[in-house]
């Protein structure tokens, strides 16, 4: 016919995974018009061939209608001459191309599949696996692209004809669904180490966890340890097992009706708690829920998430007669330090003592995924930890940059990042690199990535500091290796967030971080663009005394900043004694130390002047993990019933002329206000305050210098919505555009995403 015509359209996006092709399949036949739908992974290739009216009715079909877990990014469109005359419209089979890739991360399951799986009269009532085009897993089954069940761990599982059957007809919600099983071809949950499969399997286990005992479960990417969150004693238990004394567990609650119950929640929250991400949510807790004090002991927030799994519901809802308590505790199966486990060798070497069950299945796991942990700033998500349902979505970036980089990322709370081009792809959370299981499961996952993005680095990004785990992989790489100092990385992290790389003023606050200079970086006011920063200034610079010990025990950097104050060992030990810091032996072998300069760095980290200040205010005075005592301060803070004393100490400058944050005053003032009985919520309050206060001051002397008038604030000590809110909302007082993290976690787990990017720069020049 003369009036046809044959568009050619490639559509780029979060299009594998997603029932995209049977979508294009049913607009097709909505739209009258034949031609052909093909995935090649990098993006589906549409041939649509039709008249006009139909060509551009499929085309709106297509932007306005997309698969519900789709993103499209962009879509290609070419007119084609002498194209064939197509019959009808086809999905055919998957071709092959290179290009920018779009690896769907695992989705929760959908209310269409919950509703089948709890409905008796469906083939699929309490299957475990139950998914659809909408759901399931994606990016821990995957071995390559295109995103087909051949190519996924779903391969050993042959469909039976029933599935087939749905999984061919594309009037079906699984038309194309390439996880698609039921009982009779899927696979199975079984107890470990037990004869009990299944229904049996599934019954045991919910006897365990009611019984007041703990049960490992097995789920989209690793283990979960699970106990009941309500039972004191089993809390306790899991505990004492898992050598955790104060970390907050995170819950998993039946539904919203309990999370409404347990917590204070508001639609933008709800909204991502029911989403099809699910990530753990910190919400605050609502007094008089039935939450057991110790899954979370001194905090007002806890840890929320919904059921993601179909097995996560059949523990809470079965036809077994057993009534389940709404609440578990669903915290990650791993020994501290490890990597969450994934298979049953995993369990029995590393959590079997942890447990008294392990339910588990036989659909293997290929990349493992944390659960996401999410806060809330300004009613608006802010990521703590970035992993499953959410990695490897890229950041994409307006540069166009060409080429291909790793950056390896930090040595605690790792995920490295892949660059290709504009598109940067943070990992799932891989963990601290302090245990060899860790380092082992980074290499593992750096092949795994690189191989379904297609990557070939060139040039491979780490951290300044020589003996890190993290730089010794970077090393083994074979690639031209690029350090980035630890606290810059940080802020090219936001900028790239942000997709702004004008020049900032970085506010760089954390823990702990290798400076050019050799001493201990972390509370930093940095100049920053992409060919690199200047230190404009920092917090005054402390002894920081006992190595890595003193990152867990507050009092004694609060012992070494004392005896800055003092000028003396004497004074410094009176003042230590009146504050009731630690016992005098152990003072004064801080203080000799201090004083002849052994084990003792040159620090200037953020982190730990928080870690001193809780210790002095009589809140912590050690951290049984990583940033406890800080966020207990914060914790104070927030509760104090006033408003914050304005804080007017000017800033200093060093021998080299840069600023410094009168932080020795400010903990001098501390100290005294200590001892005459002041409330500690109230200086808790205003040491952040005067924080806010010190770094607005400092950037407008930056502005003043440099005219730069755009502020980045990130490192970990940005998860402190109080200090975060406080310096935010002074900065756009005084007139400055402010970036803050969002999606990306303003702690080490964000800063491979900056490494990455100074690499790709480097590359183009």
């Amino acid at each position: 016919m003369t009036d046809l015509v044959t568009r050619r359209l490639r559509v780029y996006g979060i299009v594998q995974g997603v029932g995209f092709r049977p979508t294009v399949s049913r607009h097709a036949a909505a739209s009258g018009i034949h031609g052909t739908v093909c995935n090649f992974g990098p993006y589906v290739e549409i041939l649509v061939q039709g008249t006009e009216q139909a060509c551009d009715d499929f085309r709106m079909r297509l932007e306005r209608q997309p698969p519900r877990r789709a993103s499209i990014l962009k879509i290609d469109e070419q007119t084609l001459e002498d194209a064939p005359e197509y019959p009808d419209f086809s999905i055919i089979e998957s071709g092959k191309t290179r290009g920018e890739i779009f690896v769907s991360p695992d989705i929760a399951i959908c209310e269409d599949c919950e509703r089948e799986m709890f409905d008796p009269k469906d083939r699929r009532y309490l299957h475990p696996f139950i998914n659809c085009t909408c759901c399931g897993p994606r990016l821990t089954i995957l071995d390559a692209l295109p995103y087909d069940r051949e190519r996924t761990s779903m391969k050993e599982f042959p469909m039976c004809p029933d599935c087939a059957a749905e999984y061919y007809d594309p009037a079906t919600r699984r038309y194309d669904a390439q996880p698609v099983c039921c009982p009779d071809c899927g696979p199975q949950v079984y107890l470990l180490g037990s004869r009990e499969k299944g229904r049996d399997a599934i019954t045991a286990a919910r006897r365990t966890i009611l019984a007041g005992e703990i049960a490992a479960i097995k789920g989209i990417g690793g283990f979960h340890l699970c106990c009941d969150a309500t039972n004191r004693d089993a809390v306790s238990r899991l505990r004492t097992l898992k050598t955790r004394p104060a970390k907050p567990f995170a819950v998993m609650l039946r539904d919203m009706e309990t999370v409404r119950r347990e917590c204070f929640v508001t639609p933008a929250q709800e909204k991502i708690l029911t989403g099809h991400q699910k990530p753990i949510l910190l919400l605050k807790k609502r007094p008089g829920g039935l939450l057991a004090e110790a899954v979370a002991p001194d905090n007002p927030y806890v840890g929320v998430m919904l059921p993601y799994a179909p097995i996560h519901l059949l523990l809470f809802r079965y036809d077994d007669g057993i009534t389940m308590p709404d609440c578990l505790v669903m915290t990650s199966g791993n020994v501290s330090g490890a990597p969450i486990c994934r298979e049953d060798r995993d369990v029995e070497q590393e959590i079997l003592g942890f447990c008294d069950t392990v339910l588990s299945h036989d659909r293997k796991i290929r990349i493992r995924a944390d659960d996401s942990v999410m806060d809330f700033y300004r009613d608006r998500p802010y990521m703590i930890r970035r992993s499953r349902g959410y990695a490897p979505l890229p950041v994409m970036v307006s540069r166009g940059w060409k080429g291909q980089v790793l950056a390896v990322g930090g040595e605690l709370k790792n995920t490295f990042c892949v660059g290709v081009n504009d598109l940067f792809y943070p990992s799932p959370y891989v963990g601290d690199l302090e245990d060899i299981r860790t380092v082992e499961a980074l290499e593992e996952t750096i092949g795994r990535l690189e191989t379904l993005l297609e990557a070939e680095p060139k040039a491979v990004a780490c951290d300044l500091h020589p003996r890190y785990n993290s730089t010794l992989v970077a090393e083994k790489q074979g690639l031209p290796l690029l350090p980035v100092q630890h606290h810059y990385a940080h802020v090219l992290t936001c900028m790239a967030e942000n997709d702004c790389f004008d020049p900032v003023i970085g506010l760089s606050f954390d823990g702990t971080g290798y400076g050019t200079d050799g001493t201990i970086w972390g509370g930093e006011i940095l100049l920053s663009d992409l060919d690199g920063f200047r230190r404009l200034g920092s917090i005054a610079p402390f002894s920081q005394v006992g190595g890595d010990s003193s990152s867990r025990e507050g009092w004694r950097i609060a012992v070494s900043m004392i005896r800055g104050l003092t000028g003396n060992a004497e004074d410094a030990l009176e003042l230590v004694k009146q504050l009731d810091l630690c016992g005098e032996q152990q003072a004064r072998a801080i203080l000799t130390m201090a004083g002849k300069n052994i084990n003792t760095v040159q620090s200037t980290s953020m982190g730990r002047l928080f870690d001193a200040v809780s210790a002095i205010l009589g809140i912590r005075r050690a951290s049984t993990f990583e940033g406890e005592a800080a966020t207990v301060l914060q914790f104070r803070a927030e509760a104090a019933n006033r408003t914050p004393k304005k804080w007017t100490s000017t800033l200093d400058a060093d021998l080299e002329g840069r600023m410094i944050l009168n932080t020795a005053d400010l903990v001098r003032s501390l100290v005294d206000r200590r001892l005459a009985g002041e409330d500690p919520c109230d200086l808790a309050l205003d040491f952040h305050s005067a924080l806010a206060d010190m770094a607005l001051e400092a950037c407008r002397r930056a502005r003043e210098e440099t005219g730069v008038e755009t502020a980045a604030l990130t490192g970990g000590c940005y998860q402190n919505r109080l200090l975060l809110e406080l310096t935010e909302s002074r900065l756009e007082t005084a007139g400055f555009r402010v970036l803050t993290h969002r999606l990306i976690p303003p702690n080490d787990g964000g800063i491979g995403l900056g490494q990455a990017v100074y690499a790709m720069h480097r590359m183009q020049t």
